[in-house]
């Protein structure tokens, strides 16, 4: 059985073998599903729990399509853009609801997907993503001093169970950490959604008025009915 020193070590070699996957990796040319699917698992395959567990599957992708936050295939078909949004849902699905997910990339899917105008998804994707190394370098910092501060709990336990209560404490410290960031975003997820309900009304009201306005009869003058009588 491994110590807790042991288990440290473990996640951060495991944390050193991870990356994202860079943009120059992803196809130029458009992909069926089946592509799609084994390419994700290709490169997402460290980041799997299990080697039996799937990245990414079908009914997954049609779902995400199905719920706004992909958009459709052409030609049953998936751009390099598709996959860049189907990294962001594959990195959010297990943290947040669909809803949320849905909310957060809407402003992304409905100005920056398949745009010639200003920032695309590939730009943005690498701007986020270049995070990573400091965000990584933090990270293990956070870890280890999470780790060597659960080493001062259950100092006057026996031995036998010391490790594993310290072990406990360790998950519990990490576990703290991510419901509290959990939270958070989805405070902020919360007011994006309130904010933008007054702009979501607006453009319902314009639809509505620009339908009735289709619809409003053409009205005759008094002159264009006699001479319609007339003849």
């Amino acid at each position: 059985m491994k110590n807790n020193s042991e288990r440290l070590s473990d996640i951060l070699s495991w944390l050193d073998s991870i990356s994202y996957i860079k943009t120059e990796k992803i196809p130029e040319v458009d992909l069926y599903m089946d592509q799609v699917t084994s390419f994700m698992e290709e490169h997402l395959k460290k980041t799997k729990r299990s080697p039996e567990d799937k990245a990414l599957t079908k009914t997954m992708i049609n779902n995400y399509a199905k719920n706004r936050l992909l958009p459709a295939p052409v030609r049953k078909k998936y751009s390099k853009e598709h996959i860049l949004l189907l990294l962001f849902i594959y990195y959010y699905k297990n943290l947040l609801s669909i809803g949320d997910i849905e909310q957060l990339f809407r402003p992304v899917t409905e100005q920056h997907f398949h745009t010639d105008n200003g920032l695309n998804l590939s730009d943005i994707y690498e701007e986020v993503f270049s995070r990573e190394a400091l965000q990584m370098d933090r990270l293990k910092e956070d870890i280890r001093a999470k780790f060597e501060d659960s080493c001062l709990t259950f100092t006057d336990t026996d031995s036998e169970d010391q490790e594993y209560l310290q072990l406990f404490a360790f998950i519990s410290e990490l576990s703290f950490d991510v419901y509290l960031k959990k939270h958070m975003i989805e405070m902020l997820i919360d007011q994006l959604r309130e904010e933008s309900i007054p702009d979501s009304k607006t453009k319902k009201a314009k639809k509505k008025k620009k339908k009735n306005k289709k619809e409003e009869p053409k009205l005759t003058s008094k002159k264009e009915g006699k001479a319609k009588k007339s003849a």
